[in-house]
């Protein structure tokens, strides 16, 4: 029995019956099989930044630590080539070095390039998709020990289903990206009231290259943060090191301080919520992208989010806003609010519609059970689609109806994995058993 692994905010935990570190995409496939021969299931794992249990290995768990390496680059036509275990935060600076860039990017870097198209990573900007619209190719390991590659000329259904396939059909080897020249972006934070921001939301939307914001529930400000496109020869203006130290500090350990403070006496967590609204300043500043996108997170919490058709963004926050003041919740850490585009991706949260994406957040030891579920419900109403990657409670049947293409999925599933060689509890409830 191998140690115990935890996902990164550490509510997930599991004790795999062995753990293997292919080495390539061969042994990818060999690990595959021998554990098919010994009655096991398999798990890929990436960076573990995943709050569901969607890695969960109960049987061999596979570290792809090792197929990270950048395999090809053509500078020219943007198509970049690299193992299934790159993470976001390495790939970012070498694509770079070759005059490139993802087209878009979350607002965390530490995962896994597979673990974040795998379930269904996004960022903000309502004329892009999530990452797993800049894929191009993918090679993955089947429940019967082969290696197939799938584009959009070959195996199109694989390749439609496994670029957000939730790690249910295969283990991804290796992914071609659809890069993009080196871009910089300007970024301007500012604080609005929230009431305001809610009106006028869509124009908001509309009219950013990127747009998102930030609530802390019981305060009346939000903070808005847009990002404009450039050219990657723009003079760059970064945040100065003083000032993105003391950021670090104030969301890093200060944040910390007070959230462990709140955890303890629940009481203050009102008022260090609207202190902590009041301390998001504004600045301006213009960096290369992949250093804006993405920022650290420093403090440990748990995530619930959920994609509603764009159209209904503000009642839905309204909504959520209410339900706190009515039932006295004692919510930490801020609401995060963030648009895409529609895609064509079998179970992509963006399927064939444009979304807002509501995230909640508590902190790691505070119970979040009573807050998720409650936006959970109150998003329900309006169609919304959980992040795979993110906690909730819905099931096969509930999830069926708001994708067009589940039962597709479903269906590719059992052909490709009859005997359920990668499932787990989770994908279990959420797509539904194999059939016997």
């Amino acid at each position: 029995m191998a140690d115990t692994w935890r996902n990164w905010a550490g509510n997930e935990q599991a004790r795999p019956v062995r753990v293997v570190a292919p080495r390539d995409a061969g042994e990818v496939a060999e690990a595959v099989a021998v554990a098919v021969r010994d009655g096991h299931r398999v798990k890929a794992v990436g960076a573990g930044h995943s709050f569901t249990p969607i890695a969960v290995a109960p049987g061999v768990q596979l570290r792809l630590d090792h197929l990270d390496g950048l395999l090809e680059v053509d500078a020219a036509s943007g198509l970049v080539t690299v193992g299934a275990g790159m993470p976001l935060w390495r790939l970012n600076p070498l694509l770079a070095e070759h005059g490139l860039a993802m087209e878009i990017l979350g607002d965390i870097d530490r995962q896994t390039v597979s673990g974040a198209i795998s379930t269904g990573t996004h960022g903000s900007g309502v004329r892009f998709g999530g990452i797993a619209t800049q894929v191009r190719g993918l090679e993955l390991a089947l429940a019967d020990g082969t290696l197939v590659r799938c584009s959009t000329e070959e195996r199109p259904d694989l390749f439609a289903a496994a670029r957000v396939g939730l790690g249910a059909l295969g283990v991804i080897t290796r992914v071609t990206l659809q890069c993009v020249p080196l871009f910089a972006l300007h970024a301007r934070d500012t604080a609005m009231p929230v009431a305001e921001v809610l009106d006028g939301v869509q124009q908001l939307a509309d009219g950013n290259d990127h747009f998102e914001f930030f609530w802390f529930p019981h305060s009346e400000t939000a903070l808005t943060r847009r990002f404009t496109r450039l050219p990657g020869s723009t003079p760059l203006r970064p945040v100065p090191a003083l000032t993105r130290r003391l950021d670090e500090a104030l969301m890093g350990p200060g944040f910390k301080a007070l959230c462990r403070i709140g955890a303890r006496f629940p009481g203050t967590v009102r008022p260090i919520a609207r202190f902590s609204a009041k301390a998001m300043s504004a600045r301006e500043w213009t960096d290369l992208s992949y250093k804006v996108f993405a920022s650290p997170r420093e403090v440990r919490f748990l995530e619930s989010e959920f994609a509603v058709p764009r159209e209904h963004a503000a009642d839905a926050l309204r909504e959520i806003g209410q339900w706190i003041d009515r039932h006295d919740e004692r919510v930490s850490f801020p609401i995060e609010v963030r648009f895409a585009a529609a895609d064509d991706i079998w179970l992509s949260t963006a399927h064939e519609r444009e979304n807002c994406y509501i995230a909640v957040h508590q902190y790691h030891r505070m119970s979040p059970r009573r807050y998720f579920d409650a936006c959970q419900r109150i998003l329900s109403a309006y169609g919304a689609r959980p992040h795979w990657g993110k906690m909730h409670t819905l099931t096969a049947d509930e999830l069926r109806p708001r994708y067009a293409r589940f039962d597709d999925f479903t269906a590719l599933r059992d052909a490709l994995d009859p005997e359920g060689v990668f499932t787990n509890p989770y994908l279990d409830r959420v797509l539904g058993p194999v059939p016997e």
